[in-house]
């Protein structure tokens, strides 16, 4: 490995599969401990959610959320005890903040599993399945997106909520204003506009009932200041004083996740290598296209955990 610094970086929702880490744990025993871990905070067994599904209830916002976060802490606890290459930074996409807190020892694993899942709950309440949605807009300037969505509120809340990649910007916000900025998006010569398929408008400002209950939560536990600076979704900064982080964590919820500005920062502060700390490898899709210059590395199975070793010797 060149002198260049390493990030680690967690996946947020959309990551979760039936099966993930199954090979994997064969060979790491940490991973089955930290969902023991998991499974004794939520009072059902989160291992044999993940490894046996159903899909459509791993997919679900209560459960994708603390299944993600304990796939994250175990790859990030194995690689800390197989590795001795520690990065100088970390970040994490929307949920996976919650696991780069974890891994900067911000918060306890126990406690962010308890959180996570009342943040996902809190979430789907928040707008009842049906009313709001979510959309991806390839291959269209952020401007045009931005500009799209303003158009669009006049039928409803819309709004861009992650600027993933340069040409990628996910939108979200009711049913109503969804569509007509979904088609605004096309007229401005979008090259695809693809709905997701989530159940609620995450990172709009329809989010804030949801932050408030969680608020409480979150005033309510221990924070500490990182080992290890987190760049964080809010504001592409890092933020040293746990009081001041436990804020960026409910400003999040309804904030939009300002992944390229996080990932240039990254860079900024002379980060050459991010690894990818979850299944699979979107984030390193993404941080390449931001950064064409960034080595990228996974670890979410046995040949991306191999090669990254080998890597980050």
């Amino acid at each position: 490995m060149n002198q260049s610094l390493l990030a680690c970086v967690f996946p947020g929702q959309g990551s979760q599969q039936v099966g993930m880490l199954g090979a994997l744990a064969q060979q790491l025993p940490l991973i089955s401990h930290t969902f023991a871990r998991a499974s004794e905070v939520l009072g059902y067994d989160l291992w044999q959610l993940v490894q046996s599904g159903p899909q459509e209830q791993l997919n679900l916002t209560e459960y994708a959320q603390p299944a993600l976060l304990a796939a994250s802490t175990a790859l990030w606890l194995s690689w800390c005890e197989r590795n001795a290459v520690r990065p100088s930074f970390l970040a994490g996409h929307s949920l996976g903040e919650w696991s780069a807190l974890v891994a900067a020892g911000v918060v306890a694993f126990e406690d962010a599993v308890n959180l996570v899942r009342l943040r996902g709950r809190f979430m789907q309440e928040a707008v009842p399945v049906g009313v709001g949605g979510m959309a991806v807009v390839l291959e269209l300037p952020d401007a045009s997106v931005i500009e799209a969505c303003r158009q669009a509120s006049t039928a409803g809340e819309v709004a861009a909520v992650n600027f993933n990649s340069p040409g990628q910007v996910v939108i979200a916000g009711e049913v109503a204003s969804l569509e007509l900025a979904m088609a605004l998006c096309k007229e401005a010569g979008a090259k695809r506009v693809l709905q997701l398929s989530v159940s609620a408008p995450f990172h709009t400002k329809l989010m804030r009932p949801a932050a408030e209950r969680l608020e409480v939560f979150i005033q309510a536990t221990a924070f500490a200041s990182p080992r290890i600076p987190v760049v964080h979704n809010f504001h592409a900064a890092t933020e040293p004083d746990p009081d001041a982080i436990k804020a960026l964590m409910v400003q999040q919820i309804y904030s939009p996740v300002l992944w390229v500005d996080s990932v240039e920062r990254l860079v900024g502060l002379g980060v050459g290598h991010t690894l990818e700390v979850g299944p699979g490898k979107v984030l390193s899709g993404l941080n390449k296209r931001i950064a064409r210059n960034l080595q990228v590395a996974s670890s979410a199975d046995e040949t991306a955990w191999a090669a990254a070793h080998e890597l980050f010797k």
